[in-house]
């Protein structure tokens, strides 16, 4: 893919977004302000999932390994 081609491709995709989320009928000021609140909003949703998601899915295999029968040991039992 040439660059003139990409450039109209990503130029589409813009068009696009905008006749989905109807902002091509904002003001310049408007726009602005829906532009910063939605990526701020994902902004703040990929942070949140890069912080929790691996301490759930931790939780959950370790519960889901508890289940199956496949304990850790304990650290008492160890020592012994």
């Amino acid at each position: 893919m040439d660059f003139k081609s990409m450039k109209y491709y990503l130029y589409w995709l813009y068009c696009q977004f905008e006749l989905i989320t109807c902002s091509y009928l904002m003001e310049p000021w408007e726009k602005i302000l829906f532009y910063t609140f939605n990526i701020t909003m994902l902004v703040m949703i990929s942070y949140t999932a890069y912080l929790f998601i691996p301490g759930h899915i931790s939780t959950a295999f370790q519960f889901f390994l508890h289940l199956l029968g496949n304990q850790h040991e304990n650290a008492v039992s160890i020592v012994k």
